[in-house]
């Protein structure tokens, strides 16, 4: 396989950061390696492109954006690992089912490692423990590329998703990882979820990259606290 390259970054801002993932998408060619971002959001709703307004119940104080994924609405915010996977999926020879069923499987295994027991579900993309959501996935394929990926609740305000139906599922119970008693934090989250993904992936380089260029904040980590594999 390709190499792949892994950036952390810091609490990105959503808006520039998916503007950043299409630019990528839309100037890469074959030769272009595959990248996993991982990173925090502020507070955000995000509403995908065939996402119904009513599963938005209450936003309140926090941004709502309409963003080009699939999927219905979800929230990011601060204790909650988001992980973007810009690959082509076409040169590895798999398609978007293939590419859903390896990232919940990575997941799943990831939260292994914690002795916590997970599973997708056939009926609705995810990880869940139980009948709770820990995990949510929303991805979009240009020209057999992906963007978007997974988010991963760590310690976050479940209160948060009180505002919404959670991809567009009345009622849909929500977990964390610290709700679990779990509490790794967030470097060991990143590090845990880079190893699991690369590996369901087979990726044959695996290296740590500095930040993007569209990016021109100073990382709250540094690059050395992070494995390169």
């Amino acid at each position: 396989m390709p190499n792949l390259l892994i950036r952390h970054l810091p609490c990105v801002d959503y808006s520039p950061c998916w503007q950043a993932m299409k630019t990528f998408t839309s100037q890469r060619d074959e030769h272009t390696p595959d990248e996993l971002w991982l990173l925090e959001h502020p507070d955000v709703f995000t509403l995908g492109q065939a996402g119904k307004p009513e599963h938005v119940l209450n936003p309140g104080p926090i941004p709502l954006v309409q963003t080009d994924r699939g999927g219905q609405v979800t929230w990011h915010g601060p204790g909650q690992t988001v992980g973007y996977l810009l690959f082509d999926i076409a040169r590895m020879g798999i398609g978007a089912r293939e590419l859903v069923t390896r990232i919940e499987l990575a997941i799943v295994d990831y939260l292994a490692t914690l002795d916590i027991k997970a599973a997708p579900r056939a009926d609705a993309p995810g990880v869940y423990v139980g009948t709770a959501k820990i995990a949510s996935l929303g991805l979009r394929i240009r020209h057999g590329r992906s963007y978007h990926g997974l988010s991963l609740n760590r310690d976050v305000d479940m209160a948060v998703f009180q505002r919404i139906n959670p991809c567009g599922h009345i009622g849909q119970p929500m977990t964390s990882l610290a709700l679990l008693g779990v509490d790794p934090g967030r470097t060991a989250v990143e590090a845990g979820l880079q190893l699991a993904l690369s590996q369901h992936f087979a990726f044959d380089n695996v290296t740590a990259a500095g930040p993007p260029d569209w990016y021109t904040g100073a990382l709250s980590k540094s690059l050395q606290e992070f494995p390169s594999l």
